[in-house]
């Protein structure tokens, strides 16, 4: 029954039911590890391309007939030589990228901003790191019949029939130019085509923003599930940051007791011990030349207070039973305090006292 019992407990601290400690999230950001949606990167490239299309299209319309007006209206009528080819090449590559060019920079800077969004700045050298285990057959088959590769396909499902019924739907409320393409120019056909298109475009990138919003959702929620730990891996988390308790609790009994040596030093050299008598001592020590009133140089209740009193006996310190200001300095006064305004007629008494004692003058 023991047995089963230690075994059942073994295996409650295994569980990973614990959220994950901000070192463990640091650790994983190093590493890579971050809650990230790709599709989210996607559909804001394709809106943002589509939205500058819808703005800028007409103006990339004119500069893409130029460039074919001037391609078989000039190119066409010369002579192919060595020279021409070089030259038409570098014009029509130049004009393309002309072309080209603004529609890339906006996908380009558009997944930038979504990749930030998700991620901030983030390079990990160690997720680029070749791995043996990512071309293992066997790991591969895993993953690819895992509850994850499954999930997966049922996400690019949904997404394929929710963009295609968007897609569609646009389509059939345009159907009518549609059908009426063949009587028109083809500068106007294409016009028709050219507005559908980005119309579409737009319909379907936002159609997909909305879907990889809740894969974000579920990524982080997975991402969270997979750095889960367990009560032993807090607790080794802390050993390792923080240093074993047991070592920590030794360090501070050794600082406790050189302190205690350190106090106990001290004892001989005070001018008084005040005591309670049996509980409370304190040990006070007068230095005109440093300061303007006593110092407490030792104290301490029941054992150290019966150390204290035993030293000064045998280095004749003399002891002065007090209750009442013993319990005071003792509750208001640190090691190496001086004694405030309020308790000086009391102490001085005392001081008087044992200097007369000791045949002394203040």
């Amino acid at each position: 029954m023991k047995l089963l019992l230690s075994l059942d407990l073994q295996m409650f601290a295994g569980e990973k039911t614990e959220k994950a400690t901000p070192k463990k999230k640091q650790d994983s950001r190093k590493k890579g590890q971050v809650a990230k949606s790709q599709d989210l990167n996607t559909s804001v490239g394709l809106l943002a391309i589509f939205l500058f299309l819808l703005f800028f299209g007409g103006n990339m319309v004119v500069h893409l007939l130029d460039i074919l007006r001037h391609s078989f209206g000039e190119y066409m009528l010369m002579d192919l030589t060595e020279n021409n080819v070089k030259k038409i090449m570098v014009e029509v590559l130049y004009d393309l990228g002309l072309f080209t060019g603004p529609v890339l920079l906006v996908a380009l800077l558009a997944g930038l901003a979504a990749n930030y969004a998700q991620v901030g700045i983030l390079f990990s050298a160690e997720a680029i790191q070749m791995k043996l285990e990512k071309i293992n057959p066997i790991s591969g088959f895993k993953r690819i019949f895992s509850i994850r590769s499954l999930v997966e396909m049922l996400k690019s499902i949904l997404k394929i029939s929710f963009i295609g019924f968007i897609a569609f739907t646009v389509l059939w409320g345009g159907m009518d130019e549609v059908l009426r393409l063949t009587n028109k120019p083809a500068g106007s056909a294409l016009a028709v085509i050219g507005a559908l298109t980005v119309k579409m475009g737009l319909f379907a990138s936002g159609a997909l923003l909305f879907l990889s919003l809740l894969d974000y959702m579920y990524q982080r929620y997975d991402f969270e599930k997979s750095i889960r730990m367990s009560k032993q891996d807090m607790k080794d988390e802390y050993k390792n940051s923080e240093g074993d308790p047991l070592i920590k609790s030794k360090i501070k009994q050794r600082q406790r007791e050189m302190a205690m040596r350190r106090m106990m030093q001290e004892v001989p050299k005070a001018d008084v011990v005040i005591t309670n008598p049996t509980h409370y001592a304190i040990a006070l020590r007068y230095d005109e030349l440093k300061g303007d009133a006593p110092v407490v140089v030792a104290k301490g209740v029941d054992f150290v207070a019966q150390k204290i009193k035993l030293i000064a006996k045998e280095n004749e310190v003399a002891m002065v039973e007090n209750r009442p200001l013993a319990r005071a300095l003792h509750s208001q006064l640190e090691i190496g305090d001086s004694i405030p305004e309020e308790f000086f007629k009391a102490v001085a008494e005392i001081l008087a006292y044992v200097y007369k004692t000791k045949n002394k003058v203040l």
